[in-house]
């Protein structure tokens, strides 16, 4: 079974800043808000949603197929892909335009600031999916607007389950908008802040959205694991301890690689979650979002 994977391909550069933000702001002062932060270490890696997610799934043995755009400078992306064996067939390249890139600044805590230029991502809504019988399980991860709202519609249009993965895209959209995206998805996917912002805009809570046609809402809670609401009931999934904690760049795209690959092997919600968090305890414990890895003896799969 290939998983189609809709989302961003993206160049992160992260750096990281050796104290703490809070330090650093002054809350009675936002209003005049101007701060710089000094971050003595710079890499530049590979990113992006569903290049991230790829790179997890592929690793567990799964068969990615990315849905995204890169830019004009985008050819050693190209050849990451190539390289790790992940098919380029719905990677689309668009001239008139940079690939998407990412800003990150990381404080001791493992909070983080992001600064993201869309570039190509913009015009990731000319692909268009079509019924695929190797397809049988997809994603809708962070993208252009229009892309996410067009791929969510193909999808149910073809009759393909999919994770709705709003991201940090979920604040483009309304709460109309958010619950038309419910009602297309088999399965939802949202950390405790994104959840926190989808109860407010859609007016019910992640219990009650898991109710109806749902198979179920996934919660990620970071180190505390996840809660798992399957028709309003909720299921704590334990988190796992990490051996270090070094970088948290890419950790809920390799969860979402985990979750994915339980999915696709026809195993319960919960199973395929425990799976993913593990996953995501080995990313965090590695510098970058595509630079672990994964061994499928030990992990059992």
């Amino acid at each position: 079974m290939s998983v189609l994977i809709c989302g961003s391909l993206a160049f992160d550069t992260i750096t990281t800043f050796p104290g703490r933000f809070a330090q650093q702001i002054l809350p009675d002062q936002v209003h005049i808000l101007n701060v710089s932060f000094l971050v003595p270490s710079m890499r530049k890696e590979f990113g992006g949603c569903a290049g991230n997610i790829a790179y997890s799934l592929q690793q567990l043995g799964g068969d990615p197929l990315i849905m995204a755009t890169l830019g004009k400078d985008g050819v050693l992306y190209r050849n990451h892909l190539e390289n790790l064996g992940i098919s380029l067939q719905h990677v689309r390249t668009v001239d008139d335009d940079y690939t998407a890139q990412a800003i990150i600044i990381t404080d001791q805590d493992n909070n983080q600031i992001t600064a993201f230029h869309p570039g190509a991502m913009g015009q990731a809504h000319i692909q268009h999916i079509e019924t695929d019988p190797r397809v049988q399980l997809a994603i809708v991860a962070p993208d252009g607007r229009d892309a996410m709202i067009q791929h969510a519609e193909q999808l149910q249009a073809a009759g393909i389950p999919f994770v709705f993965d709003p991201g940090q895209g979920l604040p483009m959209f309304n709460g109309e908008e958010l619950q038309r995206f419910v009602s297309q998805a088999s399965w939802v996917a949202v950390n405790d802040y994104e959840g926190k912002m989808l109860a407010e805009r859609t007016g019910q809570s992640l219990a009650e959205l898991s109710r109806g046609h749902l198979r179920g809402l996934i919660e990620t809670l970071g180190a505390e694991g996840c809660n798992v609401y399957v028709q309003g009931e909720v299921t704590h999934v334990p988190g796992v301890k990490a051996e270090a904690v070094v970088d948290p760049t890419g950790c809920g795209d390799a969860f979402r690689g985990g979750l994915l690959f339980g999915l696709s092997q026809g195993w319960d919600l919960v199973k395929s979650v425990a799976l993913a968090n593990r996953i995501g305890a080995i990313k965090i414990a590695v510098a970058g979002p595509q630079n672990y890895t994964l061994d499928r003896a030990t992990l059992g799969v």
